[in-house]
């Protein structure tokens, strides 16, 4: 008997993953979602400078939808999974619908006070505490788990790429209705930039509502639901008493706090702090960085079986490449040198990333997979902005050389720690046994 080539097995799967209706419908409203998504990551703050002018007017409308995410989202985890991620997904797309709507009627009608825009930001964050887990859990129930790798590949390389286009299509949008400098210059360009993530998500409602989640998942939901809080403490018993995934959360959790912030933080001040940068170097490394992340996404769905032996071991060799990367980044002196590391460690970053969320997904049972995946988001929006402001201070004491290289080395560390002290380099692609 012929036993077929790797390659073209692959290939057939991926074909296969393309006729199926349910990943087609899914990717296609979740694509337009992510897009206008992105419009209103660009007017939003642009709205807010152009009302008020005032940087902490910002701060605090961005802190209205980043803490509600941080705080809600492990309660958002614990209602996916008594309720089913679909149903969840489908409210929060309604909800955005509405409060995305009345935004860009009140900023078209120019009725629009600040207090509304706070009221509006902490809506929207409370909806994306849900919405975030909803997204992540559906998968699972959607294609098939031989499947799930080259899927998850997809969806996040959608949004790496939404995140080159969106930006660019919401600033020509805004751009093309004026460019004064009065508090109402643009106002028709943000409105309908509003307005335009608010039909994306009635669209991507309505193409969620074609999607039909397999049998075998529905059956695997949960019957009466429990208290939400005593449901978010079984998850985190589940997720303690896996030695493995304990670990992964553990030593995640320690990348996000020593890394997260030198890269949201210290990248930009390296820019405005050598004159041969700037500005435009800037966006330069950060786009070399996203072209890197969508590069090793691609990567992950063309080789997803590509290992450095387990899949443990493969995450912490890679974690221990970026930071050899990210050592040197406080010594640049030109643009190309910031790029083409940013450009590396976006490649690693972006392959490890369909595998960790593909690895997740299988590793827990269907009943938990909307807990575990707001655990892993969870670590990374609530930590992150709390690395940021360690960052900021830190950044008092020492120079840019010294934060990068002691990040960069302290990943290292933590990555070799880990390999030699953790049940990490046994993590392997293999699925539990259903329990």
């Amino acid at each position: 008997m012929n036993t077929p080539h790797p390659g073209a097995a692959r290939r057939s799967q991926r074909a296969a993953l393309f006729r199926d209706t349910n990943f087609r419908w899914m990717t296609a409203g979740g694509a337009l979602s992510m897009l206008g998504d992105q419009f209103t990551l660009i007017a939003l703050p642009w709205l807010v400078l152009r009302m008020t002018g005032d940087t902490l007017v910002l701060g605090t409308v961005l802190a209205l939808i980043s803490l509600p995410r941080a705080a809600f989202i492990l309660v958002g985890g614990a209602l996916v999974d008594q309720h089913s991620p679909k149903q969840v997904l489908m409210l929060t797309k309604h909800v955005n619908t509405v409060l995305l709507g009345v935004l860009a009627a009140l900023v078209l009608t120019g009725s629009l006070a600040l207090w509304m825009v706070y009221a509006l930001a902490l809506g929207i964050g409370l909806a994306t505490a849900f919405s975030i887990p909803a997204g992540t859990a559906l998968m699972p129930s959607v294609v098939a788990p031989a499947q799930l790798q080259a899927a998850n590949g997809v969806q996040l390389g959608l949004r790496q790429l939404s995140m080159f286009l969106g930006p660019l299509l919401a600033g020509l949008l805004i751009a093309l209705f004026g460019d004064g400098a009065s508090a109402t210059a643009n106002a028709t360009g943000i409105g309908l930039a509003f307005a335009f993530d608010a039909v994306s998500f009635a669209l991507s409602a309505w193409t969620l509502a074609q999607v039909r989640p397999h049998a075998a998942a529905a059956r695997a939901a949960p019957g009466a639901p429990q208290p939400v809080l005593a449901a978010v403490a079984q998850g985190l018993a589940h997720f303690w008493r896996d030695r493995e995934l304990r670990t992964c959360f553990v030593y995640w959790a320690a990348v996000a706090l020593f890394i997260m912030g030198p890269i949201h933080i210290a990248i930009p001040v390296l820019a405005n702090a050598r004159p041969q940068l700037g500005a435009a170097a800037f966006g330069l490394m950060l786009g070399a960085h996203g072209a890197g992340t969508l590069a090793g996404m691609v990567v992950s769905g063309i080789a997803p079986r590509l290992r450095l032996g387990s899949l443990g071991t493969t995450i912490l060799a890679f974690d221990a490449v970026i930071g050899l990367l990210f050592i040197p980044m406080g010594q640049i002196t030109a643009v190309w040198q910031g790029a083409a590391l940013m450009l590396a460690i976006g490649l690693l970053g972006g392959f490890m990333q369909v595998s960790v969320f593909t690895w997740i997904q299988q590793r827990v049972p269907p009943a938990l997979i909307g807990r575990a995946m707001s655990l892993f988001m969870f670590i990374f929006m609530g930590l992150a902005p709390l690395s940021a402001a360690v960052t900021g201070w830190l950044m008092k004491a020492v120079t840019l050389g010294q934060l990068f290289a002691a990040s960069g080395g302290t990943l290292v560390a933590l990555a070799a720690l880990a390999l030699l002290f953790s049940p990490m380099r046994r993590v392997t692609d293999a699925r539990m046994a259903p329990q």
